[in-house]
C-alpha cells in the first residue's frame, strides 16, 4: 500500500506562485514514477506533469510547459510541483500519483490509468 497526501494549495492572484508537494508513505517511493494531475469543477480529469523514478526524465502538458515544474526527494519521499505565473485556468483540485506497477515508460505518463495510488487532491484556485 502507499498512501499519498498533497499539501501546498491555496488562493492566489493571476501570475503568482503555489508549491504543491506530494508526501509518500508505505512502499520504496524511490523505485516508482509520479504524476501530478487536475480536475476543475465539471471538467474531466488532465495530465499536469510527471517525473521517472530517478527524476532523469520529466513531462508536462503544453498548457503548464514553462510555468511549472516538477521535482522529486527520494531521500524525504516526496514530490513538489513549483506553479508559476499562475493563470484562472489552473484553478482545479490538484492530485498526485504514483505508479508502482512501472506502467510509466513510453508515451504511458500522461494516461490516468498508469497510476495506481492516488491522493486526495488540494484545491488551488487562482483569482483574476
Amino acid at each position: 500500500q502507499v498512501q499519498l497526501v498533497e499539501s501546498g494549495g491555496g488562493l492566489v492572484q493571476a501570475g503568482g506562485s503555489l508549491r504543491l508537494s506530494c508526501a509518500a508513505s508505505g512502499r520504496s517511493f524511490s523505485s516508482y514514477g509520479m504524476g501530478w494531475f487536475r480536475q476543475a469543477h465539471g471538467k474531466e480529469r488532465e495530465f499536469v506533469a510527471a517525473i521517472s523514478w530517478s527524476g532523469k526524465n520529466t513531462y508536462y502538458a503544453d498548457s503548464v510547459k514553462g510555468r511549472f515544474t516538477i521535482s522529486r526527494d527520494n531521500a524525504k519521499n516526496t514530490v513538489n510541483l513549483q506553479m508559476n505565473n499562475l493563470k484562472p485556468e489552473d484553478t482545479a483540485v490538484y492530485y498526485c500519483a504514483t505508479d508502482t506497477r512501472a506502467l510509466m515508460g513510453g508515451s504511458n505518463y500522461y494516461r490516468g490509468g498508469t497510476y495506481n495510488y492516488w491522493g486526495q487532491g488540494t484545491q488551488v484556485t487562482v483569482s483574476s
